[in-house]
């Protein structure tokens, strides 16, 4: 079953060919980071222009890659939620003309399902049961995933998730975007135990995070230094905010898996691509005798071949194509909650 798969839910434009949930055929992205780092965040009205303009070239070279017409291709999938709305309705437009052209099933994809699916292409043994903890850019969550097509969210976050801290992070210490990979970098330099920062908590509700505190925090921090005329030691802070955040995910999703005694482990979506989250994983996951998932960095971001992972097992679920040939009702969608489905 060879799927072509479309993914443009932020800044990145994405597609791929993937056979039968696990072989990677051809995978295409094409980025818009240098541009939108000039404004130091993504500017959605020129996040979706530039999709418009790069959709059809990156299709056509996943096509090309994988030596393949789209004769050749079993299936269409499209990330349809959550992300900007407007990039979002470019791929599930573009999506539903190549299915409608050709004939054929479209299969939506939630993208944080298509994030954690992103593990079943790197380990291919891996199963479910199992517990997640995926973060990025807009979310952070931890998921219990009971098979390939139901999810119940345990715990994620009340306000910024843990890539949009450190976006803001970076931004207050002068370091530039994308704030997690700058902040990963100077931290080498840095004394993670130079400043004790905050960890909040949200009353009543121990698995759920909230990043919005410890951001102002910093801020604030840097603010009063400002004003006194002080030094604040840029590396140091940018330490111990990074050790600061891994604690909090840490904490939080083993204090899930001993709730549940799930002795598997995942990690998915952007941030997992940072190093010392990845190092505390493992070490934690020795530590408790746990198994742990996490993708290659080449898989963290978002890309497309993770959709057409995740639409292969959302078509198995659904007894096969018949299930995804009423696809014109679909629409973008700018959130929804993980256990949703599409129609």
């Amino acid at each position: 079953m060879k799927i072509l798969a479309i993914e443009s839910s932020c800044d990145e434009t994405a597609a791929a060919v993937v056979e039968d949930g696990r072989q990677v055929i051809s995978s295409v992205v094409a980025t818009q980071l240098a541009e939108h780092a000039l404004y130091g965040g993504v500017v959605p009205e020129i996040a979706s222009r530039r999709h418009v303009e790069n959709i059809v070239p990156v299709v056509e070279q996943a096509l090309n890659e994988a030596n393949l017409t789209l004769d050749d291709i079993d299936a269409f999938a499209v990330t349809y939620a959550p992300g900007l709305i407007g990039a979002l309705l470019v791929g599930v437009n573009f999506a539903k003309g190549l299915a409608m052209a050709s004939k054929k099933p479209l299969i939506p994809v939630h993208h944080l399902r298509g994030h954690i699916a992103a593990n079943y292409i790197a380990h291919p043994t891996l199963e479910p049961p199992f517990l997640c903890l995926t973060v990025s850019g807009g979310h952070s969550s931890i998921i219990k995933v009971s098979d390939y097509t139901t999810f119940e969210t345990l715990g994620s976050t009340r306000d910024d998730a843990a890539g949009e801290a450190f976006d803001k992070a970076a931004r207050a210490m002068g370091l530039s975007y994308p704030g997690g990979i700058s902040i990963q970098n100077i931290s080498a330099e840095g004394n993670d135990k130079a400043f004790k920062l905050p960890k909040p908590r949200v009353e009543g509700s121990p698995l759920d995070f909230s990043f919005s505190g410890l951001k102002t925090f910093v801020i604030n921090l840097l603010h009063n230094a400002e004003q006194k005329g002080t030094d604040i030691s840029i590396p140091d802070l940018a330490a111990s905010f990074q050790r600061t955040v891994v604690d909090i995910l840490c904490d939080k999703l083993f204090a899930a898996a001993d709730e549940i005694n799930e002795k598997r482990i995942v990690c998915a979506g952007g941030v997992s691509a940072n190093k010392l989250l990845r190092e505390t994983l493992e070490q934690r996951c020795k530590k408790s005798g746990r198994e742990l998932f996490i993708p290659p960095l080449s898989l963290c971001g978002d890309n497309a071949a993770m959709i057409a992972a995740q639409a292969y097992y959302e078509l198995t679920s659904a007894g096969g194509l018949d299930a995804f040939n009423n696809y014109l009702p679909l629409n973008a969608c700018a959130t929804l909650d993980i256990s949703k489905k599409a129609y």
